[in-house]
């Protein structure tokens, strides 16, 4: 049976879009914000480190109260497109800041100035945003082969906004007078970037009415879906195993990048050149921008994303052993070979996470009867945070306890110890290999589309056996 169509290219490339300014954000974070905090504000990286985690309490419960509250939300523009819209404003504000601390502050104040603004952006405004976005891959259509694609163009866009901004923030800063200077209007600029993309991809797009996302036409069984209590929420979602795994997958897959993009460290103290994380940005976002291209077809292909993903992250493991080979030998085309090779295997996983969020949330609706879209597609916004502030925290936690020298507190610049530098062998080579193998053994108990079949199946069984039973589980073929 062919599926029905709901977008046109316009939709999807509209909504991919909004991922350009989703890591406007993230990519600007996660890449740079600790080194600007230590060689720029002259702060520790272990006591930032341990703000970040601190932060992530609050993270915590901000994702499942914003994911409860976008399910409850009912306004003419639907439920998640005005949180995603005003969200981001707060995000615009926020990442400039984080960027423009005040040089005249006292240490203790610069720490505060950064835990406050970092916890705003991160719990309050960016969490509203990211849930919001994430959750229209399963309001905007019921398309799987659609929601595929949509995920493919929307890592397009994010892997592409990543290399544009490891590419040039370094040299960008510089030429904007360097310092703290540097660093306060390279935030600007890209702050206002992504609330310009942001609004389009909010406007490119329209949810579908909630009768029609809930497969029947039948108001009191709508009405009755939308008085989900949280407390019952908590519990289908609990009840979910693919989605407690798609979380894990989310954490170590920021885990993976939180640690990667420490690499401006590694390109500063080992292979002696800041500017080689561009090369590198080249060499791991490419393959996965072309990776993404042909995920849909591929998936198409092969009729489903389960083997797909676990082949994919099998290449993803091996390429990242090479990385590791390659970095000991001080063999940098290797390493870059290996990086590229490695990114490829990632790309359908990268492309399709949504799409598995969106199968976990048919899966509890085609168990329970009712729909969580926006408490679901919270782990999008949890598993980020938490695997990015985890991972970006327990490098600081790394750097501290080996020794770093700030280039603050030494003139000219110091050598780092060598203790410095094995961590940073271990922090750029072997955490992002590990995380990789973990999502590997995990994706192995993610066959969630052939869970939905089976459901599906045995709905219709019943319903064929008892008529008049469930009838709009019957739909949920269609």
């Amino acid at each position: 049976m062919n599926e029905k169509k709901y977008l046109t290219w316009y939709n999807k490339v509209g909504y991919g879009s909004g991922d350009m300014a989703g890591n406007v954000v993230y990519a600007l974070l996660s890449a740079f914000v600790m080194i600007y905090l230590t060689d720029t504000v002259g702060l520790k990286a272990g006591v930032i480190g341990t703000l970040m985690m601190l932060s992530k309490f609050f993270d915590g419960f901000s994702d499942l109260i914003f994911g409860a509250l976008l399910d409850k939300t009912q306004t003419r523009m639907g439920k998640a497109r005005p949180w995603m819209l005003w969200a981001f404003i707060g995000c615009t504000a926020m990442i400039i800041a984080i960027f423009a601390i005040p040089p005249s502050l006292g240490d203790t104040a610069k720490y505060a100035w950064f835990f406050i603004t970092y916890t705003l952006l991160n719990a309050v405004f960016y969490t509203a945003n990211n849930i919001a976005y994430s959750s229209l891959t399963a309001l905007i259509t019921k398309n799987s082969s659609e929601r595929v694609q949509m995920g493919s163009i929307r890592f397009m866009f994010a892997f592409g906004t990543n290399l544009l901004i490891q590419t040039v923030t370094v040299e960008g800063v510089r030429l904007l007078g360097g310092g703290a200077e540097g660093w306060r209007i390279i935030a600007i600029i890209y702050a206002l970037l992504g609330l310009a993309v942001n609004t389009l991809s909010v406007f490119s797009v329209r949810e579908l009415p909630p009768s029609e996302l809930l497969e029947t036409e039948n108001e009191e069984a709508t009405k009755a879906a939308e008085k989900v209590t949280l407390r019952e929420s908590g519990k289908m979602l609990a009840a979910n195993k693919y989605y407690l795994i798609i979380l894990i997958v989310f954490v170590m897959t920021q885990m993976f990048t939180a640690t990667l993009n420490m690499g401006i460290y590694f390109m500063t103290y080992i292979l002696g050149n800041a500017n080689l994380l561009g090369a590198f940005a080249w060499a791991i976002n490419v393959p996965l921008i072309v990776g993404l291209l042909f995920a849909p077809a591929i998936v198409a292909r092969f009729g489903g994303m389960y083997r797909v993903n676990i082949v994919g992250y099998a290449v993803a493991v091996a390429g990242r052993s090479g990385v590791i080979v390659a970095g000991y030998m001080g063999n940098l085309p290797l390493m870059l070979l290996f990086s590229g090779v490695a990114s490829l295997g990632m790309a359908p996983l990268q492309g399709t996470l949504n799409a598995l969020i969106a199968e976990a949330s048919d899966n509890t609706f085609l168990r329970f009867g009712k729909r969580i879209d926006g408490l679901m597609f919270s782990c999008t916004s949890l598993g980020v945070k938490i695997g990015s502030g985890v991972g970006t925290a327990l490098a600081g936690w790394l750097l501290d306890a080996s020794g770093y020298v700030n280039p603050t507190d030494a003139i000219p610049e110091p050598d780092q110890p060598h203790s410095v530098i094995a961590m940073l062998y271990f922090m750029y080579l072997w955490i992002p290999t590990i995380a990789n193998a973990i999502i590997l053994a995990l994706l192995w108990r993610l066959d969630v589309e052939g869970a939905n079949e089976r459901l599906r199946a045995e709905a219709e069984q019943t319903a064929d056996e008892e008529p008049g039973r469930d009838k709009e589980f019957q739909r949920v073929q269609e």
